[in-house]
């Protein structure tokens, strides 16, 4: 394991996994303009990096992530709505990062807060955890993209009891709406996380990325005709990669040995 740190964000790697921990708890990890910008060039590092194959989001403290910081509402409610759009951007980084995030939602993830967890492409709870969208709340609307979101993670219904009606979910509440994929007892959610990430040790960078941005893709794509050639095309990429070869091989020596 190797560990890199900022004030702001701490990095340590654990195989191909890095896990990033938003360190500002004393501040529940509210998003800040530092924060936001710590949080782009943690992840300009860690893709500019071939052996980085996944992350693990997490936050220090008592908070995974509690939202943008009061001052920036208090700027949008004087005119200035550039802090929140530069908040955006702390979530919409992860968002458009070609590394699959495994968000470790060590506890409340509010408002924007609550965006960054829909940014990553996996979910996993603790027992602390809680989801609460905090907009209606504050009579602010939704932003950043969070209803579509949130929409696509757990369906039209769910995202309207939390989004419209205000419903706050524990972590057991949030795995029966599908926002999270499995629940763990706080003290074992990190290992949790880190093993599901390290399931791509040995990967090649090139191939997971590939595949990751094909599993995105898919929502997206209206007809299967629009996939089926889309994967068809990667996957006879695929099978150019000396990688394949090598599982190929593999696979069959398995089988000659009747395994």
């Amino acid at each position: 394991m190797s560990t890199s740190t900022t004030d702001l964000v701490l990095t340590e790697r654990h195989g191909s996994a890095a896990l990033v921990t938003l360190n500002q708890g004393s501040r529940r990890n509210v998003l800040s303009a530092g924060l936001v910008d710590a949080i782009g060039a943690t992840y300009d590092a860690l893709e500019a990096d071939p052996n980085v194959q996944a992350v693990v989001l997490t936050g220090a403290g008592p908070a995974f992530c509690a939202g943008a910081e009061l001052s920036v509402l208090r700027s949008a409610a004087d005119g200035d709505f550039a802090s929140v759009r530069h908040v955006y951007n702390g979530f919409l980084r992860v968002l458009r990062s070609p590394l699959p995030t495994i968000a470790a939602v060590n506890g409340p993830a509010v408002g924007a807060g609550f965006n960054l967890t829909l940014a990553c492409d996996v979910r996993l709870a603790g027992r602390r955890a809680v989801f609460d969208t905090r907009f209606a709340k504050l009579r602010l609307h939704p932003g950043g993209g969070h209803a579509w979101l949130l929409a696509r993670a757990v369906g039209q219904q769910q995202a309207m009891l939390a989004t419209v009606f205000g419903e706050v979910w524990d972590a057991e509440r949030a795995r029966e709406a599908g926002l999270v994929a499995a629940v763990y007892d706080d003290e074992k959610l990190i290992e949790a996380a880190l093993g599901l990430a390290r399931k791509l040790d040995g990967q090649e960078s090139i191939f997971s990325r590939r595949l990751v941005d094909t599993v995105r893709r898919s929502l997206d794509m209206p007809t299967h005709a629009e996939a089926l050639a889309h994967e068809t095309e990667a996957q006879e990429w695929s099978t150019t990669r000396a990688a394949f070869l090598e599982g190929l091989r593999a696979i069959e020596q398995q089988v000659s040995k009747g395994k």
